[in-house]
């Protein structure tokens, strides 16, 4: 979509809940951050991933996902030159002015920027002269820029160490870890370019009230004691606590105005062995993915709250439902914790709030990469990755509304809004179904992935939204589509409809549907009223062979009703319900 469609999501959006925003440097105080008057602030954030450092997933590659490889793999594809022209354009529109004010507009009240060290200075086997160390002006460059925009927005620009010199732990994907080479962790000449960046990051924004703190090292997930790789079990973690004792001091220096936060071990959550905050201006940060959003769940960091009087931050979570979310959201902040969401955009994804939309012939890369199979020729590579560098741009990408929807209206507002402007006379797609939580907007069988048994999924199909009802593309070639159908229904889900009727009177009801091999049955309520009860569905002979079929008549009034589509005995797809 256009930055049209972003402006009126916004407006759509607009009534949700609003956002604190500070004045002056952040700081702890006691187990609370404030600002500059003493206010408290609940940081409401989003995390740039993909920016200054590409994850494999984000751009759905499923094997050796780390930048490295991945900029070894464009290359192949389309030359050093080309590669070189890609990343620059990469760089260039994946952020921008725009982004911001529209991560302004939605609600957001900070930004946590997720750094590669490459970017600002020379890896240690590149230095012209050992244990010195090169600035490169481009990393700090963006920074600033962004750094500019936060403050056009009144928003905090929290400093991530995403990738540190060698990287910071065996899931190499996220820090860039090239096991060829000295870790962070095995390398001293890389842990003192760590500590020589972080001052010299200091050093530049000491002063600036806007950078809301640094967050000194991502996703520690590195063994000091020969246990699980990731440091899940290890029950000291000296090492990484005497790295941020030094990194402390190193800023310390030259800046004593900014928080400074810390992640455990086991990415992030590993906090055992830590003895307390060596300075006191400093804050926790945990991780949380895929788990269940129950008051238990936060024991563990709020005990940590408690004994070390400390505020504690959810420095990075999201890649989940709408309604993990919303709990998740809800959750957080009832205890008085701020929260940073993962990420802003992926290609062809909707479990953020933007979408890079990629052409079909990325398809055939990916599949390159990922099966080794079909090599797709330079010229169409060349012409596709080039294409999504474009695509990057936020007037380019396509706003998942309902996203931000389920982030800051729904944790105080659960009630159901219009996804879409159905009309009647007129056709209502069934993925058209109204924003809001589940058993307000819809119910689904499975609506989150919570690590359980049963929750492990929400949307099925990957399309179009990210509520828990299973949305694919739809195949019906008789272009009676929108491009998506719901898939799937199971035995008791439902969808609402917010819908306008334009004239009063009667009208034929219709629904398009596919069926494989099981005999369905559906009930239509208008208000609340049924309108057309057990209605069989029978065998079409696939799940994307499309038929039309009758379910009555019905008289209707002028004016905004409520259409309810239940699956009485599931096992069919369903397209759209029509009233003529």
């Amino acid at each position: 979509m256009k930055n049209r469609f972003l402006l009126i999501g916004f407006l759509l959006l607009s009534l949700g809940t609003p956002t604190i925003h500070g004045q002056g440097f952040l700081k702890a105080d006691g187990s609370r951050i404030i600002d500059g008057k003493g206010n408290e602030v609940i940081l409401r954030g989003m995390g740039l991933g993909g920016w200054m450092l590409q994850e494999g997933y984000m751009l759905q590659i499923n094997n050796k996902g780390m930048q490295h490889s991945i900029k070894a793999r464009i290359t192949d594809l389309i030359g050093q030159e080309n590669c070189d022209k890609f990343y620059d354009l990469w760089l260039q529109n994946h952020m921008t002015r725009a982004d911001v004010d529209s991560l302004a507009k939605w609600g957001f009240n900070s930004i946590r920027l997720p750094m590669h060290y490459n970017l600002f200075t020379l890896p240690i086997e590149k230095e012209p002269v050992g244990g010195q160390n090169t600035w490169l002006t481009r990393g700090f460059t963006m920074t600033d820029s962004l750094l500019a925009w936060c403050k056009a927005n009144n928003l905090y620009l929290i400093l991530d160490l995403h990738a540190a010199p060698g990287g910071q732990g065996k899931d190499a994907n996220i820090s860039d870890y090239d096991e060829t080479k000295p870790s962070l962790w095995e390398s001293t000449l890389n842990r003192e370019k760590t500590v020589a960046l972080w001052k010299k990051l200091a050093e530049r924004y000491a002063n600036e009230p806007n950078i809301g703190g640094y967050d000194l090292i991502n996703e520690p997930n590195w063994t000091f004691e020969g246990k699980n790789k990731n440091g899940l079990e290890d029950t000291l973690n000296k090492p990484l606590w005497d790295l941020y004792s030094e990194i402390t001091k190193a800023i310390r220096e030259v800046d004593n105005n900014h928080i400074i936060i810390i992640e455990g071990n086991g990415w992030g959550n590993n906090y055992r062995g830590f003895e307390g905050p060596d300075d006191k201006n400093m804050v926790l940060s945990f991780h949380k993915y895929w788990s269940p959003n129950r008051q238990e769940a936060l024991n563990a960091i709020l005990a940590l709250r408690d004994k070390f009087n400390i505020p504690v931050w959810l420095g990075e979570s999201g890649e989940n439902s709408d309604k993990w979310f919303t709990d998740c959201i809800s959750l957080v902040e009832k205890n008085h914790i701020g929260w940073a969401w993962w990420p802003l955009k992926k290609i062809n994804s909707v479990v953020c709030p933007m979408l890079i939309v990629a052409p079909k012939e990325y398809q055939q890369i990916v599949d390159f990469w990922n099966k080794s199979s079909g090599r797709p020729t330079r010229e169409l590579a060349t012409k596709v990755l080039f294409e999504i560098a474009e695509n990057l741009k936020a007037e380019n990408c396509r706003f998942n509304k309902d996203v931000i929807d389920a982030m800051f209206r729904q944790p105080e507002d659960k009630s159901s809004i219009p996804f879409s402007g159905n009309s009647i006379p007129g056709r209502i797609y069934a993925s058209d179904f109204d924003m809001g939580y589940p058993e307000y907007a819809y119910h689904d069988a499975d609506m989150e992935n919570t690590g359980e048994e049963g929750k492990k999924t929400g949307n099925r199909g990957r399309k179009y939204r990210n509520d828990g009802v299973d949305i694919e593309i739809c195949q019906d070639s008789t272009g009676f589509t929108n491009g998506f159908n719901v898939m799937s229904v199971e035995d008791g889900e439902w969808l609402s409809f917010t819908v306008t009727v334009n004239r009063e009177g009667s009208f034929r009801i219709s629904a398009r549907v596919a069926v494989s091999n099981n005999t369905g049955s559906m009930k239509l309520m208008w208000d609340d009223v049924p309108v057309a009860d057990g209605v069989t569905v029978d065998r079409t002979g696939g799940s994307q062979a499309w038929e039309t079929v009758s379910l009555g008549s019905v008289n209707l009034t002028r004016g905004k009703h409520t259409l309810k589509v239940l699956a009485e005995k599931g096992g069919f797809n369903l397209g759209f319900i029509e009233l003529q």
